[in-house]
């Protein structure tokens, strides 16, 4: 099956200007193309000729290499051309009501590039020149345009993929792409498949063998996960340590480049230097959840894992702003719950039960989410529910049935419980799918239409184009009248 690979990538001084052009010139046709969408969809219903027409979503980039762009011919054709394809994708996952309309790219934090089979190679190094495949070596760029060798550390085995990303953060370069691994166990038919044929096979348990083979878990700010087994995931005290202090230096560092020279080299130095103080942090949190989700997923005793449904994205949001009668505004707590936003977000919630998932379902195990209401004001003993029963933020006491406990503990426990109820009532656990068009034929000449190409404007305007202050893109042709009648009418009306 197809798995993911990430590796760190390690360039001498003249490949990292060349990828950085690289990486300018795609993300330069990329915001192009949504100018350009933008500018057709703000004057669509405008214009009197074109109202009702469609907006046209094509791959065509030729229209920006112009007198004023003449680096664009500086790097292959390819790296032109899939830009192109990665806004026609993005509006694909739009139409398909997987996202939003494609956004600008900043030049700001994560910057990468995708580059196709043509403009790479991985040169396989043989072991006694008969054995299997033991590395690779990376080859980019093409004969016109070369790179040359790249550097780079494959902490595992892989195959050779069909495209990979090259990316920059903090200034540190890293290589990923997606290729065939053979090791891998999980079964041979789809994730969903898969899924639906464990929870199958565990409805046959009994009511007691489920419940021994199932772990739930609680997630919190205090502490990150507690499993019902009375197990506490948590970041070590060292680390906790080290954030506070890459923190400290990320502000000071970010004071420095503000008070700099803009856009000098003095100050990117102290932007960079303020994002691999942030990079510590991230590297730390990853850490921690691969770590975690391996320990669950490698236990022998459960066969069923059990998650909150938390709704992440929604209870890290803004608050709305609150005004009096006379317009005034009023205190929302803002500042107290960014503290609350930074903490959750910095937990790993959503880490932990991703890498869970799919290290799981290759151990032949299932993860399913519930609902949360209540988990932590429900007794696990006897389920009565009130608030209660949460005398303290550690402490949970039934006002019913006198059960104490921790109440983190107490709450996998309830967690758990509902996910045995789930899996026993028979509901189908996963849901279809949205799936977008891959382009994988792409032609490698640089021409006006790329290869796979369809026009979705099929009509020219039939009327004269009414008059806009806004300044046009470069390249646009004004349109002709198309008949004597329009032509006097233009002559007469001086347009």
């Amino acid at each position: 099956m197809l798995d993911g690979y990430r590796f760190r990538l390690y360039l001498n001084p003249e490949q990292q200007q060349t990828l950085l052009r690289w990486i300018g010139c795609q993300r330069l046709i990329y915001n192009a193309k949504v100018q350009e969408d933008r500018y057709f969809r703000r004057f669509q219903r405008r214009m009197v000729g074109t109202a009702g027409e469609k907006v046209p979503v094509d791959q065509r980039y030729r229209q920006f290499i112009t007198e004023r762009t003449p680096f664009l011919r500086e790097v292959p054709s390819q790296i032109l051309r899939n830009g192109a394809v990665q806004f026609r994708q993005a509006y694909q996952r739009f139409f398909k009501k997987l996202s939003g309309r494609p956004k600008f790219k900043k030049k700001s934090g994560r910057q990468a590039v995708w580059l196709s089979r043509e403009l790479f190679e991985f040169i396989p190094q043989i072991e006694d020149q008969i054995g299997p495949v033991v590395s690779y070596q990376l080859r980019l760029g093409t004969k016109k345009f070369p790179v040359g060798n790249v550097a780079y550390r494959a902490h595992r085995l892989h195959s050779a993929p069909s495209s990979i990303h090259i990316s920059v953060e903090g200034g540190r370069w890293w290589l990923s792409f997606s290729a065939e691994d053979a090791e891998v166990t999980m079964p041979k038919n789809t994730a969903d498949a898969a899924t639906e044929q464990i929870a199958e096979d565990l409805r046959h348990l009994s009511l007691d063998q489920l419940a021994k083979r199932t772990l739930g878990g609680d997630r919190g700010i205090a502490q990150p996960l507690t499993t019902s087994n009375g197990q506490v995931f948590d970041l070590l005290p060292v680390q906790k340590k080290r954030i506070k202090k890459t923190r400290r230096q990320r502000q000071r560092w970010q004071r420095k480049a503000s008070r700099r020279k803009k856009g000098s080299q003095n100050q990117k130095k102290a932007y960079r230097k303020a994002a691999q103080h942030q990079q510590y942090e991230v590297n730390v949190r990853q850490e921690y959840a691969h770590q975690t989700s391996h320990a669950l997923a490698v236990h022998a005793e459960y066969d069923l894992y059990v998650f909150e449904a938390l709704r992440i994205k929604n209870m890290t949001k803004r608050p709305k702003a609150k005004r009096d009668a006379s317009g005034r505004f009023l205190p929302n707590g803002a500042k107290a719950k960014a503290g609350l936003h930074r903490a959750i977000l910095s937990s790993a919630w959503a880490q932990v039960v991703s890498f869970t998932t799919y290290k799981a379902l290759r151990q032949g195990k299932l993860v399913i989410t519930v609902p949360y209401a209540y988990s932590s004001q429900e007794c696990a003993v006897c389920t009565f529910t009130s608030p209660d029963n949460r005398l303290t933020q550690a402490e949970f006491v039934c006002q019913r049935c006198g059960h104490t406990d921790n109440a983190d503990h107490n709450a996998a426990v309830v967690i758990a419980g509902r996910g045995i109820k789930k899996l026993l009532s028979g509901d189908p656990l996963t849901k279809s799918h949205k799936t977008t068009r891959v382009f994988q034929k792409l032609g490698p000449e640089r021409s006006e239409v790329t290869p796979g190409e369809t026009d979705i404007r099929h009509a020219k305007p039939t009327a004269r184009t009414q008059k806009s202050q806004n300044q046009e893109p470069l390249g646009v042709i004004r349109e002709t009248p198309t008949s004597i009648r329009q032509a006097s009418f233009t002559a007469s009306t001086g347009g």
